[in-house]
């Protein structure tokens, strides 16, 4: 049973994770990996709407989606927005990303190889990742102008969607401590995180929401 400190401590971190941009057109969207289809179907939705000429699906396969994407995660969605009405030669597909970092700096240099102009962009990630994706993108490629999307849901649905209250929130607390962390390491720019944000995901990670979490023996008690 989830009690209502940890849905109030969820929910505070879900918030926090969303941008809240004001979507329009850009050069290109990428597309980040996951085990959320939802990404591509958000993507093929935002192409539909003309809101980019262009898409990059990147990802190869995690623990997480080895077996329910054994071609890798950007195949798979590649295949979801063809479905979709998506053509296929406004796609391009990046197989090799197996972390966020990964996913910018390996779209940047297929983008570069195919000389495709790109001054804009639309990051499409799962909804609790807006703040981490962006936050890292910024840091690899500060060129761009980023704006960061994803499927419109709540945290309730989202984790309807999932199934499991418990990874949903493991996966918050994880993308949380990222933020607060990476910028350290020189893998994302500095946000200011609130101190509210800061105690909700303290109370989680105390609570056993760990599994997601990296080890880091700099973060604060």
């Amino acid at each position: 049973m989830i009690s209502a400190q940890v849905w109030a401590d969820a929910q505070r971190l879900w918030d926090f994770q969303q941008m809240g941009h004001d979507v329009r057109p850009c050069s290109v969207a990428i597309g980040l990996g996951s085990h959320d289809l939802g990404v591509a179907d958000t993507t093929a939705d935002l192409y539909h709407r003309g809101m980019m000429p262009l898409i990059v699906f990147t990802g190869a396969t995690s623990r997480t989606t080895r077996d329910r994407m054994p071609r890798g995660e950007a195949e798979h969605y590649r295949a979801r927005a063809v479905e979709l009405g998506v053509p296929t030669d406004a796609i391009l597909v990046e197989s090799r990303a197996q972390n966020t970092g990964e996913n910018i700096r390996f779209s940047r240099q297929l983008l570069e190889e195919r000389r495709a102009p790109i001054s804009s962009a639309l990051l499409i990630s799962k909804p609790y990742e807006e703040r981490r994706a962006y936050a890292t993108a910024c840091k690899l490629w500060p060129e761009v102008e980023w704006l960061s999307a994803s499927t419109p849901m709540s945290l309730t649905e989202y984790v309807d969607s999932i199934g499991d209250a418990h990874l949903v929130i493991d996966m918050l607390a994880g993308a949380q401590q990222r933020l607060m962390i990476y910028p350290r390491h020189g893998f994302m720019i500095q946000q200011h995180v609130p101190d509210d944000v800061v105690a909700a995901y303290k109370r989680l990670r105390d609570a056993g929401f760990t599994s997601r979490l990296v080890s880091d023996t700099a973060e604060s008690k």
